[in-house]
């Protein structure tokens, strides 16, 4: 039974990946057809990101009342009808109202499935579950593109996508019994978990709270400001051309998922922090590899090299976190985190661009480095407060 609701719960990973990636891969193609603008799809993406961060803050409340298989269940229906709502749309308008529940659904079932993988299951799952995240949001542009290709337009192909989750939610209905007979890592009590859910004002006065946040804030700071701008910097900086620079740049990614699979073997050996700094002196190495002047090929393995920098880190600090701040805390602890992932995932991208902007394309790395310091630091102040 255990290995069966493990085999459902990898499979909801790969199902929270498949739509992350569809607006962009769609995007060139909608904007013509809906008449925006091509920057339109910034108000999108922030609104599913608004829904997240709400969402992620009430998965404590939530998964405290009707427990992580319902909330997954729940969440993973409401992101499926969103697609479906995508499908049909019309209008730039609609898809800014779909794009309500699109993220309310997904911030839900990210904070509570994080945290169920983190009080039963060992770090080398939570590392190869989020293996399955990246092998899902590489898979959600196929499905798009296998739509765009055969004539079938964008909204067939979230539609294909709507179907699959409406699959997995039929799925994760009938697997709703197992949830409640998993055994292992101590899980809250009934006690606990009738108790009030903590505020955030009562979960930023837990030592250590302020130091994850910030980690959490640079580690998603940094890793989506160098998924959106290392193609820029390539062509920009390095002289690459577009096109090449796309297929290089997307190498950054392939680090992170291949980085995630063999990050699964090594905690077997490793502590959650020990993985933790690992990846943080990959990615210092990959960002020094980016600033030398040592020709072309040094910017692009320095990007490779700070996505398997990347891969061990999301994943152990959520392992950590029953660790470090207690079962009971746990939950409502993971949902600030994802919180202020999303956070620093919306803001500092953008933040990049107008320096980008308004000085030089080539700060990137000491853009890099500069989170990556203030992550450290926090990372180490927690680890002291934790012992």
């Amino acid at each position: 039974m255990v290995n069966l609701l493990l085999a459902v719960i990898y499979m909801a990973f790969i199902s929270l990946g498949l739509p992350d990636s569809l607006l962009g891969a769609a995007w060139p193609t909608m904007y013509g057809e809906l008449s925006v603008p091509v920057s339109f799809a910034g108000g999108i993406s922030m609104i599913i990101s608004l829904g997240t961060i709400f969402s992620s803050l009430q998965s404590d409340r939530l998964t405290r009342r009707f427990g992580t298989g319902r909330v997954t269940a729940f969440s993973v229906l409401m992101t499926a009808a969103a697609l479906f709502g995508f499908s049909l749309s019309r209008s730039y308008i609609a898809l800014c109202l779909i794009a309500i529940p699109y993220g309310l659904g997904a911030g839900s079932v990210d904070a509570s499935l994080n945290n169920y993988v983190a009080l039963h299951y060992a770090s080398r799952h939570m590392s190869w579950l989020h293996c399955m995240w990246g092998l899902g949001a590489s898979m959600g542009p196929y499905f798009m593109g296998y739509a765009l290709s055969s004539g079938a337009g964008w909204r067939m192909g979230y539609r294909y996508i709507s179907i699959i989750q409406m699959v997995l939610t039929a799925i994760l209905m009938l697997s709703l019994p197992l949830w409640s007979r998993q055994k292992g890592i101590q899980a809250p009590s009934s006690a606990s978990a009738a108790e009030k859910p903590l505020s955030v004002r009562e979960i930023v006065r837990i030592p250590g709270a302020i130091e994850i946040m910030a980690a959490f804030f640079c580690y998603c700071a940094l890793e989506s400001t160098t998924g959106l701008w290392a193609s820029s910097y390539l062509v920009l900086s390095r002289g690459f051309s577009p096109e090449t620079a796309a297929s290089l740049a997307s190498l950054f990614y392939v680090g992170i998922t291949a980085g995630r699979a063999v990050s699964g073997f090594l905690t077997m050996r490793f502590s959650d922090t020990e993985m933790i700094r690992l990846g943080q002196c990959f990615m210092l190495l990959g960002a020094l590899l980016v600033v030398i002047p040592a020709g072309f090929a040094s910017s692009v393995v320095g990007f490779v090299v700070i996505g398997l920098g990347c891969a061990p880190v999301y994943p152990s600090i959520i392992h950590s976190t029953p660790a470090h701040f207690g079962v009971e805390r746990s939950q409502a602890m993971i949902g600030v985190q994802m919180a202020t992932a999303y956070i620093g995932g919306c803001i500092m991208p953008p933040v990049f661009g107008l320096l980008a902007n308004g000085i030089s394309v080539d700060l990137l790395p000491f853009f890099l480095l500069a989170i990556l310091i203030i992550m450290i630091a926090m990372h180490e102040s927690l680890v002291r407060k934790a012992r």
